[in-house]
C-alpha cells in the first residue's frame, strides 16, 4: 500500500513540475520523475508476497520454483525501460544546452 502511494506522489510531483516549470531543463527532470513514479507503480503491482525472486538455484525443484517464483517478465519491462528513459533524458538535456548556446 505504501508503495502505491509513494509512486502516486512521485508520478504527481512530476506532472505539475512539467506542467508548472519555466525552464525546459526543470520539464525534462519533471518528466523524469514521473516516469520513475510510474516505475515504481508497475514494479510494486508485479510483487506478491510471500514469493521469492525468480532466481532458480540447483536445491530448487521446478515445481516448487513454479509455484513459489515472482513474475519476472515487469522487473525485465522496467529495465529496459529505465535504460530508454536515460538515453531519451541525456538526448533531451543534450539539446536544451545546445539550444541555449545558440541563444546566446
Amino acid at each position: 500500500m505504501i508503495t502505491y502511494l509513494l509512486a502516486f506522489i512521485l508520478a504527481m510531483s512530476g506532472l505539475s513540475i512539467v506542467l508548472l516549470g519555466d525552464s525546459m531543463i526543470k520539464k525534462v527532470m519533471g518528466l523524469n520523475i514521473f516516469t520513475n513514479g510510474i516505475h515504481v507503480l508497475l514494479v510494486s503491482l508485479g510483487y506478491m508476497y510471500g514469493h521469492v525472486s525468480p532466481i532458480a538455484s540447483k536445491h530448487t525443484t521446478l515445481a516448487n520454483f513454479i509455484s513459489q517464483a515472482v513474475d519476472p517478465l515487469p522487473q525485465a519491462l522496467i529495465i529496459t525501460s529505465i535504460v530508454i528513459d536515460l538515453s531519451i533524458i541525456s538526448v533531451a538535456l543534450a539539446m536544451i544546452i545546445k539550444m541555449e548556446e545558440e541563444r546566446i
